[in-house]
């Protein structure tokens, strides 16, 4: 992984499954060129981990804020982690 990459774990909670939030997701990480995936959880939340330069992160940790058009986001988890650096494209899971 290249020095100035970083990676981030985000858990989306509220009504963020069924409105498809993970295919908008991916397509917002792969807008800013990030790498990573979007997955649904059991207990209703999604988590999505994303590597990609500071910048990047950080626009998607906002757009996360709200998401897609139908969802409705109550909390955002967001934790640095140094996995993910060997992740190529965005996948859906």
């Amino acid at each position: 992984m290249p020095a100035m990459d970083r990676s981030a774990r985000f858990l989306i909670s509220g009504k963020v499954q069924g409105v498809c939030f993970r295919a908008s997701t991916r397509d917002e990480a792969l807008r800013l060129g990030l790498r990573g995936h979007a997955r649904n959880l059991p207990d209703g939340r999604v988590e999505v981990l994303a590597t990609g330069n500071a910048a990047a992160l950080d626009a998607l940790a906002q757009w996360l804020q709200h998401g897609p058009p139908l969802a409705r986001v109550d909390a955002v988890e967001h934790h640095e982690t140094d996995g993910g650096g060997a992740m190529r494209g965005f996948s859906v899971g």
